[in-house]
């Protein structure tokens, strides 16, 4: 049941792992390169997300290139996938989703199947299609990206809790799509596929697939904890994220799961306090650039693989492929977040509307659709709609997103919290000119005696706001019990500070000020602050 032995790319198009001549394989990747930091640098003055932008840069671009280059599925699931899976989980607080494993599973389980279950049955009495062909668009759209949700998270503040979810969402319900996709075309191979067949090889595909990770992230923790070099630790991370991924295909268990579950224990039990400061800043970066990279060039691709002229001959059907997906949507969201409110933290309506409209589709429901065999009917067709409907879900999802979020007031601005955050920029202002004070007069530019004059009226007022906020803390913490503290902006505070502190130890090993034995024990120390914090 291996998925990735279906997938290929569509025939009359070059991809990113195909033949062909170098030079302009070379020259064309060049440009892209310089169109996505253009892109970056346009979407932050724009203010419009990143994702879309490279999108539509894509769409723009697609004739000027040298080389046609298209999507290639089996790259995008054997390599891509892996590597934006395992950056996500070894990044996941794993105390946090375990707080929210609850409406995680029904979103990711249950909420895949109801929306796929909706999504076809509106396609197959819309579009007249057979149940095989809008069972298959169903499950395919029903996969969320969050890429473009995370982004607007890093924009406008929003509670841990609510990201934790759309994260944690977005790192299972991979998973369980693509062994349903799996599970449907065996039933058009075979014919037929029994339901209590089909439930028994889900168990058995997930829990296998979660083994495997549970096996390769143990063992690949333990050699990173023993290992002293950097350098070797990124290899081996690499092939753990990409060796997992084909193992658990070979094994015909799920290795999406696999790799996420790889990534958490990686994450849990090496990053977070076993291996030195010096590896895990070189990991966590190298990890954070890769899905970046990865990021960009799969939304570039996106927009070079998109035929506008065949999307507007087919604009009914996608525009009610759209429909059936947001009905889906909502008969998912809504009505797990109410039953979830009777065994577990209800999840607010507005955060609710928030993971109706993160809805956004990706190149996940392109590889996809891309890897539909040949043998089924309407297969252009079928690509047609998943293609037009990502376009279109990437662009006006994307652009309205940040604005929704920003209208629903996920999170309330308090006038004792707006009073933190003014007294916390006097601070960073502040200490930002004292900075630049001490560059100046190291370089000879000012002298002492000014020097000293403007440092002195700088110094009262990070006296008096430092003051003024520790007394509005104490004062607080006073007036509030241990429950109603849980959650609050002090916390976040300590959180963002104990934080500081370990990326100023890090920093300091890095400059070989700090001995490794020092900064360890240290940042052991911080982190137990920080368990402490999430526990309390």
């Amino acid at each position: 049941m291996a998925i990735s032995t279906s997938l290929a790319a569509l025939p009359g198009q070059d991809s990113l792992s195909g033949q062909g001549n170098s030079a302009e394989l070379i020259t064309a990747l060049i440009i892209l390169l310089l169109v996505a930091t253009g892109v970056a640098l346009l979407s932050r003055r724009l203010r419009i997300p990143y994702v879309t932008g490279l999108v539509l840069a894509g769409l723009v671009i697609a004739d000027l290139l040298p080389r046609r280059i298209g999507l290639d599925s089996s790259l995008i699931l054997n390599l891509f996938l892996p590597i934006l899976l395992f950056e996500a989980a070894i990044n996941t607080d794993v105390s946090r989703l375990r707080s929210t494993v609850k409406p995680i599973t029904l979103l990711a389980g249950p909420g895949v199947a109801i929306a796929a279950g909706v999504t076809a049955t509106v396609l197959k009495f819309g579009l007249g299609l057979g149940w095989v062909q809008a069972l298959l668009t169903g499950v395919i759209l029903a996969i969320t990206d969050t890429v473009s949700v995370i982004a607007v998270f890093k924009e406008v503040s929003v509670p841990s809790r609510l990201t934790t979810i759309v994260e944690g969402e977005s790192l299972f319900n991979d998973g369980f799509a693509l062994v349903l996709f799996s599970l449907i075309l065996q039933g058009h191979t075979t014919g037929s596929v029994s339901p209590q067949d089909a439930v028994q090889q889900l168990i058995l595909v997930i829990c296998g697939g979660a083994l495997l990770g549970v096996v390769t992230g143990y063992l690949s923790a333990g050699v990173l904890v023993r290992s002293a070099d950097p350098l070797g630790s990124i290899l081996l991370t690499v092939a753990v994220a990409l060796g997992t991924f084909e193992v658990g295909e070979l094994l015909h268990v799920s290795g999406v799961v696999a790799v996420v579950t790889a990534g958490l224990m990686v994450g849990s039990l090496s990053l977070s306090r076993g291996v030195s400061a010096s590896s895990r800043i070189t990991l966590l970066s190298f990890w954070e650039y890769a899905g970046f990279g990865v990021n960009t060039l799969i939304f570039l691709l996106i927009g070079l693989e998109i035929d506008l002229t065949s999307l507007w001959r087919s604009l009914p059907a996608i525009l009610l492929a759209v429909l059936a997906y947001q009905v889906g949507r909502v008969l998912t969201v809504y009505p797990l977040s109410f039953s979830l409110g009777r065994f577990d933290r209800p999840i607010p309506l507005p955060w609710q509307h928030v993971l109706f409209l993160g809805n956004i589709k990706g190149s996940l429901s392109m590889a996809l659709a891309l890897g539909i065999p040949a043998t089924v009917m309407g297969r252009g067709e079928l690509v047609t709609l998943v293609f037009g409907s990502v376009l279109l879900s990437l662009v006006f999802q994307g652009l309205s997103l940040p604005w929704a979020v920003r209208r629903l007031q996920v999170t309330s601005q308090s006038e004792s919290r707006q009073q933190i955050e003014e007294l916390q920029a006097q601070l960073i202002t502040a200490k930002a000119a004292q900075d630049e004070l001490e560059t100046l007069l190291k370089s000879g530019i000012l002298p002492r005696t000014v020097y000293e004059e403007l440092r002195s009226t700088y110094q009262v007022r990070i006296a008096a706001a430092e003051k003024t906020l520790r007394d509005l803390f104490n004062r607080r913490a006073s007036d509030m019990t241990l429950a109603e503290r849980k959650g609050t902006q002090l916390d976040a505070i300590r959180r963002y500070l104990l934080l500081a502190e370990k990326g100023a130890l890090n920093e300091a090993l890095r400059k070989r000020i700090l001995t490794e034995e020092i900064v360890r024990e240290r940042v052991q120390t911080i982190d137990s602050q920080l368990l402490k914090l999430e526990d309390d």
